[in-house]
This record gives structure tokens, sequence and C-alpha cells, in this order.
């Protein structure tokens, strides 16, 4: 299913739960949060339902920070199908990466995942490629629990940024 950007709030509150938790999950891959978000609607406002994703985020526990990471292409790495659209506008500023770059970034993508047992998740939107490894490279240099912080607080700023264009639209 294509994700419906700019649904907007009164289109998601009324969907039917399946179709609800299969739109919030192209937003986070965890099921834990789909459901939690899922099931807090009707939202009567955009800004509570971005607490109410805010607050299901920091519920989670590892197993669901592992899961919601799950749903996540490395960078640089194309995501494929309908759900995959967003990651690719993301990313979009990998894509005119030169290939030295390119090939930093799956070196960095290895090492990273050798380090931390997962995929390096970053906010990308609007962010080119040489930053997107510079970030990587820094983050290399935390401790893991240092680094589970940080991935907590990308995986919030991707939700939102996924909420807001499936609420507001395109254009948000």
């Amino acid at each position: 299913m294509p994700v419906p950007e700019g649904l907007g709030l009164d289109g998601l509150n009324a969907l039917p739960v399946p179709e609800a938790e299969q739109v919030l999950s192209a937003c986070c891959a965890s099921p834990r949060w789909v459901d939690n978000v899922a099931a807090g609607r009707p939202y009567s406002s955009p800004e509570q339902l971005y607490a109410a994703a805010d607050d299901a985020l920091a519920d989670l526990d590892e197993v669901d920070i592992a899961r919601a990471l799950d749903g996540h292409p490395r960078i640089g790495e194309r995501a494929e199908g309908d759900g995959g659209a967003w990651s690719r506008r993301e990313q979009a500023g990998v894509s005119s990466a030169q290939a030295g770059t390119l090939r930093a970034l799956a070196d960095g993508n290895r090492a990273y995942e050798a380090k931390f047992g997962h995929v390096y998740l970053v906010c990308a939107s609007g962010r080119s490629a040489d930053e997107l490894l510079a970030v990587l490279q820094q983050r290399l240099g935390n401790d893991p629990v240092t680094e589970r912080a940080v991935v907590r607080r990308e995986l919030g700023l991707i939700n939102r940024i996924r909420l807001v264009r499936l609420v507001e639209g395109a254009a948000a």
C-alpha cells in the first residue's frame, strides 16, 4: 500500500484499526509503537498525535527499538517497495554522492553494525552524503550507552517527519 501523504488527522482518526496500523507502520516499524499510537486515536490535534508518538517511543524497550530499526535501510542503500518511499526521499542527498563517498558509507555502515549490532540510524532528511558520512564517523566514537540514546533521538526525529507528512502532507 502506498504511503498516504496528506491523509490528514481526520483521515487517520477515521481509519479502521488494521488500516491505521498499516499506515503507522510506514512511520515506525515497531509493532508496539504502532499499537500504542493507533490505540490513542482519535487525536484532537496533530500536536496530540506527535506527543503520543513521542510517549510511545519513550515506552519502547530494546527489543522494540530493534524492531523499529529493522524497518530502516542502511544509509546509501535503496529502500524497496511502497514502504520505502519515505526512506528514498529522506536519503535523496546520497543519490548524487561520488563513488568514494558511497564506498566510505558502506564501509562505515559495516563498522557501525559490527560495533553496535544494528543499522546506523540517522535522520537523513536534507543532508548530503558527505554530512551523513561525517556523522557516522563521529558516532563510531560513541560508547554503546551513548549511542543507544542517540538512536532513540534519531528515531524520534524520523517518526516525527513521517507523521507530519502523513497528517499535513508532503509540503510540511
